[in-house]
C-alpha cells in the first residue's frame, strides 16, 4: 500500500506531467530542435557515420540505464523529473521514456542504411513525428487506428513527402524518379509512425522502418546510387 507521502508525490507529479492526447508544444519543440541539432553537427562534423552511429548508441544505452535506476529509486525519479518533467508524459513516470528509443532508432538507421538513407529516415523521425502528432491531436477526428488519425497520418504522409522531395532535388540528378520516389517515401513514412500504435515506440519504428522502406524502394526506383 502507497504511503501518504507516496501519494502526495504522485498527485505533484501529474500535474506537470503530460497526457499523451495533451497537445504538448514544448515536447514537441524539444523533439524538433534537439533532431535538428544533431542533424547538423552529423551532416557538417569531421566525425564518420559509424562513428555517429557508436555516439547515439552509446546515449541510448545511458538512456535505459537511468530510466531503469529511475523506477529502482524513488529518489532519483524525483530528481528527474523535476529536471525534466515539462517535457515527459504521465506514462513515463515511472517506465520508460522516449529519449532511449529515440537514440536507439537514430543509431540503428546510421549502423544499417546508407548515409542519405538514414539522413531521410532520421529527418522523418525529427519532423514527421511531432507534425503528425500536433495535427492530430487538433483535428484528429477520424481513428484509423487506437491513438492514431487519419488527419495526422495525413500530415506525416505530406511532411515525409517534402522531405524526401527537397532532399533529393539537392543532392541527386533531377529526374521523374524523384517525384515517384518521394511519394512512396511519404507513404513509408506515414505507415511507420502508424506501426506505433502496436505498443511499439514510434521513435524507433519511424526511423527504422522508415530506413527500411527507403532501403528496398531505392532498389526498385534508384535515385540514389
Amino acid at each position: 500500500m502507497a504511503t501518504a507521502h507516496t501519494q502526495s508525490y504522485d498527485s505533484s507529479l501529474d500535474k506537470v506531467l503530460h497526457k499523451r492526447s495533451d497537445l504538448h508544444l514544448l515536447r514537441k519543440i524539444w523533439h524538433i530542435s534537439t533532431g535538428s541539432i544533431g542533424l547538423y553537427f552529423f551532416s557538417h562534423g569531421s566525425l564518420d557515420q559509424q562513428s555517429w552511429a557508436f555516439i547515439v548508441l552509446a546515449i541510448a544505452l545511458a538512456g535505459f540505464v537511468m530510466d531503469i535506476t529511475r523506477a529502482r529509486f524513488a529518489g532519483v525519479n524525483q530528481i528527474v523529473i523535476k529536471l525534466m518533467g515539462p517535457l515527459m508524459r504521465r506514462s513515463e513516470k515511472e517506465g520508460l521514456s522516449g529519449l532511449p528509443f529515440y537514440a536507439l532508432g537514430v543509431s540503428l538507421s546510421l549502423f544499417f542504411y546508407s548515409k542519405d538513407i538514414a539522413l531521410l529516415s532520421v529527418m522523418f523521425l525529427v519532423f514527421s513525428d511531432p507534425l503528425s502528432s500536433f495535427f492530430g491531436v487538433l483535428y484528429g477526428k477520424d481513428k484509423i487506428v487506437p491513438n492514431k488519425s487519419l488527419q495526422g497520418a495525413v500530415a506525416g504522409f505530406f511532411t515525409c513527402y517534402l522531405i524526401t522531395l527537397f532532399y533529393t532535388m539537392n543532392h541527386v540528378t533531377i529526374s521523374y524518379n524523384i517525384l515517384i520516389f518521394a511519394i512512396v517515401g511519404g507513404v513509408i513514412g506515414s505507415l511507420s509512425e502508424l506501426v506505433s500504435a502496436f505498443n511499439v515506440d514510434d521513435n524507433l519504428t519511424i526511423p527504422v522502418l522508415s530506413g527500411l522502406g527507403l532501403t528496398v524502394m531505392n532498389y526498385f526506383i534508384p535515385v540514389f546510387i
